[in-house]
């Protein structure tokens, strides 16, 4: 390690490296770092525990700057005027712009989430720029409608930005799931205040600083930091913010529906999940065994779309849990720079804490702890989690009803395909089902009952970025997707105009009767 000062004077570690990792987090106003007036908050490399930045958080008047940069540059600038062409050619920059900059981004995704390196460099900074070439194939085939049944009007519907939004991203997937609103919200015409969570700041900072040198005018992507109670707060009750969309756990998004509220701003939530993974007896073995696997361990478990109950029919139950747990005792849990590594630690101290703390949850409800349930041999340091799992006593369970959000899976048992689609939806959540089942009848049958917004058959996580993408019950609010994205970042504009001269009634002139 080298280390650096910040400029409180607190001794910073940063890893060896050739990127730079910033000793301040500040905010990006009109393209430029600002400083937060607001506390001094450490920045914590979960691999090492060491403090290797700083977050200057920003106060309301703080965001209240970033809001009004937005609101010049979406009234005064040029952005929301430029020609289609002109904005798509700023969207490809930033693609080029990303990629040459996959490594750097990657890495900082390492420091910010503890998610291994190679599945970032592979997988999430390639999904960044596709996110941003999705939004520029939205908007150039965006279209109005045009209406004729009344023959004596011309109708036809044009769409214009909805105006400054918010996007508050969390701390799991940082630049991925903040890039998935950004890229439409601003090829769209839109500008925004972007908000990253505290536990995760780093890699955000950086990407809205590409954005910016990639020739977005001024205070068309601006960035606030901070916590939620006081930054976040600031942001969602700011009069001048017109939309706000949300990414993040179900009771925090709640609480931004509340605020948001007082002014009745546009609210797109995308919310937890403890989606059922239901493996039937007829299902190819081996692929729904590695699909159970990548559902609750991919991305260190921490992500919303985790198949985290996994429910196997009752033929196959003992076969499958046993290979479950060989393979989950195999995985390779360390370093999240290191290529060998298939697990890394946890985002945070807090939330490592509260996911530790069901295991003893699962105990106390007479669950059956499988494999993993406390940290791996011989790591002393970092947040670690040994690869868990519980065969639970009853769906009723908190292991089985809470969103736990950490490489932690519960087991169930079912005798018959109605009691599959019970226990899946036995939830007060509905954002992702996971079936595995060769029999067509039975997967279209299963399909269609469970209360889920997305059902992915014999596959692991995908996600088509055309299609409807939320959550049934406390799961969201509203849907991701082609015509359900433009439909929340645009506003219908109906415009109506005779064709012919009319015949209008002529109120205070005297008529002949």
């Amino acid at each position: 390690m080298q280390n650096s000062k910040s400029a409180d004077g607190v001794q910073v570690a940063a890893a060896v490296s050739p990127w730079p990792v910033p000793a301040e987090i500040m905010a990006i106003v009109d393209g430029e770092c600002v400083r937060g007036a607001g506390s001094a908050l450490a920045v914590i490399d979960p691999t090492t525990e060491e403090r290797v930045s700083t977050l200057l958080e920003d106060t309301p008047e703080d965001v209240d700057r970033a809001v009004c940069a937005a609101r010049r540059a979406l009234e005064m600038g040029p952005w929301s005027r430029m020609e289609l062409g002109e904005r798509l050619a700023v969207l490809r920059r930033i693609q080029r712009l990303i990629e040459r900059h996959a490594d750097e981004l990657a890495y900082l995704d390492c420091l910010d989430t503890g998610v291994p390196y190679v599945e970032a460099r592979t997988r999430k900074i390639p999904r960044i720029v596709e996110n941003f070439e999705f939004a520029a194939s939205l908007a150039g085939m965006a279209a109005g409608d045009t209406f004729q049944q009344n023959s004596r009007y011309l109708t036809y519907v044009t769409r214009q930005p909805v105006g400054v939004c918010a996007i508050i991203a969390p701390w799991n997937s940082p630049m991925g799931l903040a890039s998935m609103q950004v890229a439409p919200c601003i090829a769209l015409g839109n500008t925004c205040v972007v908000k990253p969570s505290e536990h995760a700041s780093m890699s955000l900072f950086r990407l809205v600083q590409l954005l910016n040198e990639a020739g977005l005018p001024p205070g068309v992507v601006n960035l606030v930091n901070g916590r939620g109670m006081l930054t976040g707060e600031a942001l969602v009750r700011h009069p001048g913010v017109n939309a706000v969309k949300f990414i993040g756990g179900t009771e925090t998004g709640k609480r931004i529906m509340a605020a948001a509220s007082g002014s009745l701003k546009r609210v797109g939530l995308e919310l937890g999940g403890k989606s059922a993974n239901i493996v039937f007896g007829d299902a190819d073995f081996d692929e729904a065994l590695d699909g159970a696997l990548l559902g609750i361990y991919s991305n260190n478990g921490q992500q919303c779309l985790a198949g985290s109950r996994i429910l196997v029919e009752r033929s196959i139950s003992r076969r499958f849990i046993e290979a479950f747990v060989a393979r989950a005792t195999a995985i390779n849990v360390g370093n999240p720079l290191d290529p060998r590594t298939e697990v890394g630690p946890l985002a945070f101290e807090q939330h490592y804490q509260r996911v530790l703390g069901y295991v003893g949850i699962a105990r106390s409800e007479g669950a059956e702890l499988l494999v993993g349930g406390a940290k791996p041999q011989g790591m002393d340091k970092g947040y670690f989690l040994a690869p868990t799992a519980v065969l639970a006593a009853a769906n009723e369970s908190r292991v089985c009803q809470e969103e736990i959000f950490g490489p932690f899976a519960s087991f169930m048992l079912f005798d018959s395909t109605s009691d599959a689609i019970q226990i899946a939806n036995d939830s007060r959540f509905g954002l992702v089902s996971y079936v595995w089942s060769r029999d067509i009848a039975r997967v279209m049958q299963v399909s269609q009952a469970v209360r889920a917004g997305t059902i992915l058959v014999n596959t692991s996580m995908v996600r088509e970025l055309r299609a409807p993408f939320g959550g049934f019950n406390e799961s969201g609010v509203g849907r991701d997707g082609a015509r359900h994205t433009l439909d929340f970042f645009t506003e219908a504009k109906t415009t109506t105009l005779p064709v012919r001269k009319l015949s209008l009634r002529r109120l205070g002139v005297p008529t002949t009767l």
